[in-house]
């Protein structure tokens, strides 16, 4: 049987409605920014939701030529500008020797929303002969991870993962484990989503799944009384992945180790988790198992927590089920209080926070927390951040369509 390589986190980038880079978006969730805001991409007076989380001071020709960015769909152009970020801090060479073993595995819950909406426009206005013939490859949720690859010439293990909000984290999950029984040395991971259409937030709306409160500094508010739905974001959270072998080769920077991964279905509902979030708490479970550790070996965990009734408190009831009594030790937050839910891409940029709370021994906030939910007791990290020293982070994406996905990270050590 083939020696399992051990797999570390080289390289982080990020675009969130709280930075566009890491180190700022790290900064900005440490002193507990709001990035939700008024939407200004689309006009929101036909709906009832008129706020989100939008990317800021962002303009994609900074990163793109013009004539190639018209031929992305703008989650396309939000992977590649993460992909390039994260390539670059782990300071990875792909080149001819190594580009068929270093592989890019980045998904999206909705794709090409946008360049639907815009092309069936078009062929309603102006007939079929004017659709682009780039509408198809614009469309697609895997085109991130294909433009990823030819951007940056990865020819490894190549393709996408949709699982709606867990999306990216099994997108880390999948790769983690290509490069675990060797079949890759490096992987590109992660998320990316670009939801802020009309017909997104239509639909997510006609769900009930979106938050009717239009005031950006009370609605999203995980775990609290009177959360009524999540907040609509965008982004992109890619990492690369490496073995210890291939990182320690080329003397690169090590983040956090990845040592457990978790992935389950509800078998339940399109919307709804399960009963008291059981497929959540076996995927915890798998998670813990897979990197064989004990629950109270955990010491942060970054929580799911999209602001939702149900969700958040079955969330709850699931690390109660899996953590027991350890739970109550437990630092939780969920960042997505400031960041709002960025569907596909959220994983992603909840992997980026868990492992960089590892490295500098603190933990992002909890905002909005001023009336906790009373069936809700353990300690979410309430509005300030954190010292804390941590060996092992969780983090936790659960989806429509009862995908859950479950990430453990740990300090390095040789």
């Amino acid at each position: 049987m083939t020696k399992k390589q051990r797999v570390v986190i080289t390289g982080l980038g990020a675009l969130s409605p709280i930075g566009n880079d890491v180190p700022t978006m790290w900064q900005n969730a440490l002193n507990g920014m709001n990035g939700i805001d008024k939407i200004t991409r689309i006009d929101t007076e036909p709906f009832q939701v008129h706020i989100g989380g939008e990317l800021k001071d962002f303009n994609i020709e900074d990163h793109i030529p013009k004539k190639e960015a018209r031929k992305m769909s703008r989650f396309t152009q939000y992977a590649v500008v993460a992909a390039r970020q994260a390539v670059a801090d782990a300071q990875l060479d792909i080149n001819e020797s190594n580009a068929d073993r270093i592989g890019v595995w980045i998904g999206s819950g909705i794709g090409g929303m946008e360049t639907f909406e815009e092309s069936y426009e078009q062929l309603k206005k102006r007939g079929p002969r004017r659709v682009s013939p780039f509408f198809v490859p614009m469309l697609i949720p895997d085109m991130a991870t294909g433009q990823v690859s030819i951007d940056l010439g990865a020819k490894g293990p190549n393709g996408s993962t949709v699982t709606a909000c867990a999306t990216a984290t099994n997108s880390i999950g999948e790769a983690f484990k290509f490069i675990e029984r060797g079949d890759a040395d490096a992987m590109i991971a992660g998320g990316t989503e670009a939801p802020i259409t009309n017909m997104s937030i239509a639909g997510f709306s006609a769900s009930r799944a979106l938050s009717t409160n239009n005031d950006p500094e009370t609605a999203c508010r995980p775990f609290q009384e009177g959360r009524d739905g999540f907040i609509m974001s965008e982004g992109a959270g890619i990492v690369v992945l490496e073995s210890l072998e291939s990182a320690q080769a080329r003397g690169a920077q090590i983040y956090a180790e990845v040592v457990g991964y978790g992935s389950t279905g509800d078998a339940h509902h399109i919307t709804a988790p399960g009963p008291d979030g059981e497929g959540g708490a076996r995927a915890m479970k798998m998670a813990l198992d897979d990197a064989n550790i004990t629950p109270d070996q955990v010491q942060y965990l970054n929580a799911h927590g999209t602001s939702t009734p149900i969700g958040d408190l079955f969330e709850i009831k699931a690390i109660k089920s899996t953590f027991g009594d350890a739970a109550y030790q437990l630092k939780i937050s969920s960042t997505k209080s400031m960041t709002g839910h960025l569907l596909g891409a959220t994983g992603g940029i909840e992997t980026i926070f868990s492992v960089l709370s590892i490295r500098d021994g603190k933990i992002a906030p909890t905002i909005h927390a001023d009336a906790m939910d009373p069936e809700i007791d353990l300690d979410i990290t309430p509005n300030e951040a954190v010292d804390h020293d941590i060996t092992y982070a969780m983090s936790n994406s659960l989806g429509f369509g009862g995908h859950n996905a479950v990430l453990v990270f740990k300090k390095f050590e040789q």
